[in-house]
């Protein structure tokens, strides 16, 4: 049977080229927007920086060797490569592993795998998840970090969660909070820091809340206006069948609900940093 392409694949490997083609950057992590950097586009690939900085800015004294897991295009890697970090990277996708090996040479390790696929002997003292957690699986992928970390060593996540808010959100994506805090309280890792960073990146959906209301929907109504010109009836047929997608989009992207504010109230993000608890002796 041939293999179903992840739409989330699909969307992450977009991203790519779009902020290549845009913004000359291939960060796909959110921005961190802090009170003096002006909310715009010309700012991004510099949020973008700030983020990575604040990422890197809390791994703990001590960790040689790290474990990127998700390291989309393998910006951070180089980045912590050139800060004398031993990096080892697990890269689920065709394009973005491509890409990781062109910038990386042979300065980095990349598994093309899922992280719970992932086959390997060695230990790291840092599994870093920087805006992929979102991906894996719960209890899953904490224990196969538990079982990956040298003793002693450190689980660092920065990403967005789920709030328990009331409402239906256009925003999907992460774990829910309240369930992850439920489910790394069985493992043996010991909380370090646990950071709300939600004000510093909200901002990103203003900016892409505008960029979808001012290009994204001209373009999509203006393919339907073409197709239903030309195409009449095979429109009509395409309309029908795929309706529930069909309004399954333009209440995600076009309806004006990703913005700054639905973020705040739905989503939680959050640089959490975890230490692996010593065996009891004995």
């Amino acid at each position: 049977m041939k293999k179903k392409i992840d739409s989330k694949e699909i969307g992450l490997e977009a991203s790519l080229l779009l902020g290549s083609y845009l913004f000359q950057t291939e960060d796909l992590h959110y921005g961190y927007w802090p009170a003096d950097l002006d909310v715009n586009m010309n700012n991004f690939t510099r949020a973008q920086q700030l983020h990575s900085d604040f990422v890197i800015a809390h791994i703990p004294e001590g960790v040689k060797t790290i474990l990127d897991v998700g390291c989309g295009a393998g910006t951070l890697a180089a980045r912590l490569i050139s800060l004398g970090y031993t990096v080892e990277c697990v890269s689920p996708s065709r394009v973005l592993t491509n890409r990781c090996r062109d910038r990386l040479g042979t300065s980095c390790r990349i598994y093309e795998c899922r992280f719970r696929d992932l086959k390997t002997s060695s230990r790291y003292d840092l599994v870093l998840f920087s805006e992929s957690f979102q991906y894996v699986k719960l209890p899953q992928a904490l224990q196969l970090a538990q079982q990956l970390l040298n003793q002693p060593g450190h689980l660092l996540i920065c990403d967005f969660f789920k709030t328990d808010a009331p409402g239906t959100s256009a925003l999907s994506g992460g774990h829910r909070l309240s369930s992850f805090y439920d489910h790394i309280s069985q493992f043996p890792f010991s909380l370090q820091q646990d950071i709300d960073i939600t004000d510093q990146t909200a901002p990103n959906l203003d900016l892409i809340d505008h960029m979808l209301r001012h290009a994204g929907k001209p373009l999509w109504e203006l393919a339907f206006f073409y197709c239903e010109q030309n195409y009449p009836w095979l429109m009509k047929i395409l309309k029908w069948k795929f309706r529930k997608k069909i309004n399954r989009i333009n209440t995600r992207y076009f309806s004006g609900e990703r913005n700054a504010r639905n973020f705040k109230k739905f989503k939680s993000y959050r640089l959490l940093l975890y230490a692996l608890k010593h065996p009891p002796h004995g």
